[in-house]
């Protein structure tokens, strides 16, 4: 039997470190043979001094060194390792890359923003079901927020990215928000003002008209990805422990989603530290996301919202393994 070809993917983010390799499977689709995800905050107080920490990038290196201990380990054909926000924006950014190469073994790339919302788009293809007709795809970050408009009414390409006919990537993100109104007490004044603060920049998006002809229709829906909408679907399922395989995928209606939002906004600090789904990893930054959240979906309403577990490394993986045949190699299997 040949042996498949393995790729693999890492994602540093404001808030997560995380890696995925995978060989892959039948058509668009990829099985993970390994993966390695852990909170590291490397973007912990970034937003008052405009660096990145000493802690923080310990953290962050230490978690690295893992990735590239489980990199080296296996014959990887192609691998993609990317850094996002925190890196962009520290003044110290770059230097902690170099450190990262010397000690870890890695060389990250640091993307641009909108590379960043096309990878989100391109991780979630097979969320988005054949007869939609528009979609609004959000990546609540640490450190920034992604949306990407989705036009399907034309014909279809195989590449859900092709059909972004509008993008925009806000400054704000989960640990952000989170630092500039605190996030382990949050009065409901407070989170009306996160709200506010998100309306006031995606009122500044030019683009955010373009699916005014397809919001009304039933074929229009919102496709979120990040752990602040996977955690109000934890929440939503009542799950005892965090289950990525009820999660993914899963469909919520307005009334969930405004239900839990409100439940969430009406626990205090350690009622949410208490919740299996959210934890002490969570805790401070989930109202912070979900305060994103509401500011999205005021400006898109819809009936409904699909929850995708999965992210930038997904995407990386599938555009790798597109541009490199590794489909169209083995037919449609």
């Amino acid at each position: 039997l040949q042996e498949l070809p393995v790729f693999a993917a890492l994602d540093l983010g404001t808030n997560n470190c995380r890696l995925l390799v995978a060989v892959p499977t039948r058509h668009g689709q990829f099985r993970v043979i390994d993966a390695f995800s852990r909170i590291v905050r490397l973007g912990e107080g970034l937003t008052a001094s405009g660096r990145l920490g000493q802690a923080a990038m310990d953290r962050a290196v230490e978690a690295l060194k893992i990735c590239g201990d489980k990199l080296r380990a296996r014959n990887i054909r192609k691998a993609r390792l990317i850094a996002t926000e925190a890196c962009r924006t520290a003044a110290n950014g770059v230097e902690f890359l170099d450190r990262v190469e010397r000690e870890a073994g890695l060389k990250l790339e640091i993307i641009d923003r909108q590379t960043e919302a096309r990878l989100a788009v391109s991780g979630c293809g097979s969320l988005v079901e054949r007869d939609t007709q528009g979609v609004v795809l959000f990546d609540i970050g640490g450190g920034s927020s992604e949306i990407a408009l989705i036009d399907l009414t034309g014909h279809r390409s195989p590449r859900l990215a092709n059909h972004i006919v509008s993008w925009t990537s806000l400054p704000v993100g989960v640990v952000s928000l989170a630092e500039r109104f605190g996030g382990r007490t949050v009065t409901r004044e407070i989170f009306a003002a996160m709200v506010e603060d998100v309306a006031v920049r995606l009122h500044a998006f030019d683009g955010r008209d373009r699916l005014s002809h397809v919001l009304a229709s039933p074929k229009f829906h919102l496709l979120g990805t990040s752990g602040t909408v996977t955690t109000l679907a934890g929440v939503h399922l009542d799950l005892e422990r965090y289950d990525r395989r009820r999660v993914d995928g899963l469909w919520m209606d307005r009334d969930s989603v405004d239900r839990m939002v409100e439940k969430l906004v009406g626990w205090d600090f350690q009622q949410r530290v208490a919740n299996p789904c959210i934890g002490a990893d969570r805790a401070d930054l989930v109202l912070a996301g979900c305060a994103i959240l509401e500011a999205i979906r005021a400006v898109w309403p819809s009936e409904r919202l699909r929850v995708a577990d999965r992210g930038l490394r997904e995407g990386i993986l599938s555009e790798l393994m597109a541009d490199d045949g590794a489909w169209r190699s083995r037919g449609r299997q």
